[in-house]
């Protein structure tokens, strides 16, 4: 499985960005799909995810009500809706795909909120 991540960027707090992540290859089995970030001398925490079956969702306390994850399984693609971005949610953010219990990685996209 290959993941390919994009919308990352600049933006003041307060305001919005929308994080993509497309899978491609072997995605048949796939289970979920979810977001990861680190920040600077942080560890990587999981940020939320959606699984395929029933399209349920886990978000970390520190964004819900400001995230939205959702997919379009026909492409193969999660997105990261983002509102109301804080200074805090700075960091690079990472795609993963989970198969079994094995976790495929993309490769990050950097998300920068001004304070």
């Amino acid at each position: 499985v290959q993941l390919q991540a994009s919308g990352g960027g600049l933006v003041q707090a307060g305001g919005s960005l929308r994080l993509f992540c497309a899978a491609s290859g072997r995605t048949f089995g796939m289970n979920s799909m979810g977001w990861y970030r680190q920040a600077p001398g942080k560890e990587r925490d999981l940020v939320a995810r959606i699984w395929w079956s029933g399209s349920s969702t886990y978000y970390a306390d520190s964004v819900k009500g400001r995230f939205t994850i959702s997919r379009d399984g026909a492409k193969n693609t999660v997105y990261l809706q983002m509102n109301s971005l804080k200074p805090e949610d700075t960091a690079v953010y990472y795609c993963t795909a989970r198969e079994g219990s094995y976790e495929y990685w993309g490769q990050g996209t950097q998300v920068t909120v001004s304070s």
